[in-house]
Formats: C-alpha cells, sequence, structure tokens
C-alpha cells in the first residue's frame, strides 16, 4: 500500500467512525426501517412492474405505518396500561406486607412501616420525575424524530434499494459468482429469521393470547406479548405463561376454564410449531437453536429492541460467510475472477 492508498484508507477510516457516531443515536429506527424494507422489497418489485418506482415506494410506505408502525405503537400502549394496572391493583395485603412488617418486629424487635415508606419513596420519585419534565419531553421528541427518520428511509430504502445493492456489489473486491452466493446465503438467513422464527413466535404467541382473552385472565395484553417474547427463544416458549395461567384459574375456583385453557394451549399452540416449522425450514436456512438463543439474548443487550431480529441474523450471517469463504478459498486464494 503506497502513501496515496494509506491516505484515502484513512480519510474513509475517519469518515466511517463519525459516520456511525451520527448513526447511534437512532440506530434502532434506522434497523427498523432497514428490516421492513428487506420485508417489503419483493412488493416493490412487482408493483413497479405496473407503476413508477417512487408511487410504489410511497404506497408501500403508508402500507407500513397502517401494518406496522401503528400497530406496534398501539401493542406499546396497551402493555404499557396493562403494567400499569398491575401495579396500580398491587395491595400490601396481597403481597405480605404486614406479614413480613410482624416477622421484623419479632424477630428484631424494630417497629417498620413498609407501605408508608414506600408511599414516601413514591412521592420524592414523583417529584423528581415532574422536575425531569424537560428530559421525558426530550424521549418523547427524539422518538418522533426517529420515527419520521425511519419512515424517510424506508422511502428510499424501497425506492432505491436495487441502485444502492448495485453500488455495494460494484466496490465489493469479490469475483460475480462468489458475491451471488454471499448475497443469496444472507438473504436466506435474513428469510429463516423472520419467517422460520419471527413469525412462528408471533403466531405462537397471539394463539395462546387468544386463550387468555377467552378464560378471562387478566391483563392478557401484557402476557401475550410477553408470550411473544417467549416464543422466540427456543426451549423456552409459551408455556411460561400459560402454565400458570392455567394454575391461576384452577386455584380461583375456575376448574373447567382451567383445562379448557390447558387443552386449547397444549393442542394448538404447541403443535403449531410442528405444522408452521418444517414448512419454513425446507423453504429457508435452518440455524440451530444455539445460534438463535445466543442470537436473541445478546442482540437485546447489543442492539435493544430490533436486536431480537438482528442477533440471530448477525450470527447466522457470519456462519453463511464462512461457508462462502470455504467453498470458493482456491479461486480467491488463486486469484481467478469470474467473468
Amino acid at each position: 500500500m503506497n502513501r496515496q492508498t494509506g491516505s484515502l484508507v484513512v480519510l474513509i477510516a475517519i469518515f466511517a467512525y463519525f459516520s456511525w457516531q451520527l448513526l447511534t443515536p437512532f440506530l434502532q429506527y434506522v434497523l427498523a426501517a432497514i428490516l421492513i424494507a428487506f420485508v417489503l422489497t419483493p412488493l416493490q418489485r412487482r408493483l413497479e412492474d405496473r407503476t413508477s418506482a417512487m408511487v410504489a415506494a410511497f404506497a408501500l410506505v403508508g402500507f407500513a405505518l397502517v401494518g406496522f408502525v401503528l400497530p406496534f405503537v398501539f401493542v406499546a400502549v396497551v402493555v404499557a396500561d396493562d403494567a400499569a394496572t398491575i401495579l396500580q391493583d398491587l395491595e400490601p395485603d396481597d403481597i405480605g406486607v404486614t406479614e413480613l412488617e410482624e416477622l421484623i418486629e419479632t424477630e428484631l424487635g424494630v417497629d417498620v412501616d413498609i407501605t408508608e415508606t414506600v408511599v414516601d419513596s413514591a412521592q420524592e420519585i414523583g417529584t423528581i420525575l415532574l422536575e425531569r419534565t424537560t428530559a421525558w419531553f426530550s424521549v418523547f421528541t427524539h422518538t418522533l424524530v426517529g420515527l419520521g427518520l425511519a419512515l424517510f428511509l424506508l422511502y428510499y430504502l424501497l425506492k432505491d434499494g436495487d441502485s444502492m445493492m448495485a453500488w455495494v456489489r460494484d466496490r465489493t473486491p469479490l469475483p460475480k459468482d462468489v458475491q451471488d452466493d454471499l448475497y443469496g446465503e444472507l438473504e436466506e438467513v435474513m428469510w429463516a429469521v423472520l419467517a422460520g422464527h419471527v413469525l412462528i413466535a408471533l403466531v405462537q404467541g397471539v394463539l395462546a393470547g387468544l386463550g387468555l382473552f377467552a378464560t378471562g385472565i387478566p391483563n392478557a395484553a401484557l402476557w401475550t406479548f410477553v408470550m411473544v417474547i417467549l416464543s422466540l427463544i427456543p426451549l423456552v416458549g409459551s408455556f411460561l405463561v400459560w402454565g400458570p395461567a392455567t394454575v391461576y384459574l384452577f386455584v380461583t375456583g375456575e376448574p373447567l376454564l382451567a383445562g379448557v385453557l390447558a387443552v386449547y394451549s397444549t393442542i394448538i399452540v404447541g403443535t403449531s410449531d410442528d405444522y408452521l416449522r418444517p414448512i419454513v425450514v425446507d423453504r429457508y436456512a435452518e440455524l440451530s437453536p444455539g445460534i438463535i438463543i445466543l442470537g436473541v439474548l445478546g442482540g437485546i443487550y447489543a442492539f435493544g429492541v430490533m436486536g431480537l431480529f438482528f442477533g440471530p441474523v448477525l450470527l447466522g450471517a457470519l456462519l453463511a460467510t464462512i461457508d462462502v469463504f470455504d467453498e470458493h478459498y482456491d479461486a480467491l486464494a488463486g486469484g481467478s475472477e469470474a467473468p
């Protein structure tokens, strides 16, 4: 590498670093735009056969707003409301505060009032939150800006996605056949995660949630959301919610509803995975449950909510890239290029 080439590499590294700093505050929204664009790109290409790319992209952004963004916001509001209801409905006697106070007084000889202490602490927290109104407003503003940015990026990813991909391919120093294999493998991994795990988890969580709603489980919306998340993790699943829910119905004097929920969840929810997963696995790349578990849990820590999707994708992409490298190693090492 000569001085001129080295200078350009250093400049690219510097600009890449500062560009990453610009991207980081809105990383969640950028990843969301990329994810939705990936899902809608096949539809974008079909629409472009009948209309212009601009009109097709604009229509799909509207579809994404109605079909993805607004439902997500609605679910977030309902789940937050259920969580707040659970906290408001907690009574000191329900969680054994009185017994705990008596135990402390008997064993230690100290008279404590846990309820009053909690109330005082809550008042102090409320005062702090009131003083931080500006900070909350900033979070709200950031969210609105992020959503607007995500929709803006989604439009251009749909409208100019093929040209962007062509630009990347032109500047990637790999033979055409290697790039074809690499991007084909990456696309399979992406669809394997979305269709083979995310979609199935969503179906299982919603099916289990319908059982909770039908049998009158309190705060069913919150628990449905929890079951969707749990269903993303292999070997865990929605049983961690509907199982205790069945016990709850039984001990509260509803043995018939408990039996109905247990049978419904075992047959409908349990077998949905057996029927859906083989269909998807036969079509897309199969990922090990270990990859999914590590990707989901590690992705949440690394990327937040969007890590649920991109964590397994990144690990699967690494394995796919290694496979492509191994397959084309001899040709690449020999410096031969396909036309």
